[in-house]
């Protein structure tokens, strides 16, 4: 590959760490924590603890004895419930960050973007004033290659697509 590739995605990987630096060591555990509670593992044994749990007070139940969380099993819905307000919460705090660093990956594609638009205006403003000037290319118009060579407005291209 050439070097110019090799450069890019060095200058992505720093730009990454870069960002990865400035988060706390109490947002790394909370996303932590949300990528545990998103995997199938995490489901699987929910569904054993609260099949096991069941079982246990049903069965104790049949034995004759008094169960520790009697069918409709009141102490499970709390757990169950602090676990669901717990595990929004984490997502919530990870998406967050996730959005942030979104919208800062969004600004800069933007800038890139405006950048590569003026560049290439330039180029074929150039190339234009390149052919008009050369003795042996005939002279000619094109209307695209003039069109082209305006710089875009990104307020009348917002104003563009909200329309």
């Amino acid at each position: 590959m050439p070097d110019q590739i090799h450069e890019n995605i060095e200058t992505m990987a720093e730009l990454r760490d870069e960002i990865e630096r400035d988060v706390s060591p109490r947002q790394r555990a909370i996303e932590a924590a949300a990528r545990a509670i998103g995997r199938p593992r995490t489901l699987y044994m929910l569904l054993i603890a609260v099949a096991s749990w069941i079982a246990i007070n049903v069965l104790t139940l049949a034995l004759g004895r008094e169960p520790i969380d009697p069918p409709p099993f009141f102490w499970l819905q709390g757990v169950i419930a602090f676990y669901a307000a717990f595990a929004t919460t984490l997502v919530l705090v990870a998406q967050t960050r996730q959005a942030e660093n979104a919208k800062h990956r969004g600004n800069l594609e933007f800038h890139l973007n405006l950048l590569s638009e003026q560049k290439a205006t330039k180029t074929i403003a150039l190339l234009e004033e390149l052919r008009r000037d050369l003795p042996n290319v005939k002279d000619r118009t094109d209307p695209l290659a003039e069109a082209m060579q305006q710089e875009v407005d990104p307020h009348a291209v917002h104003s563009a697509v909200q329309k």
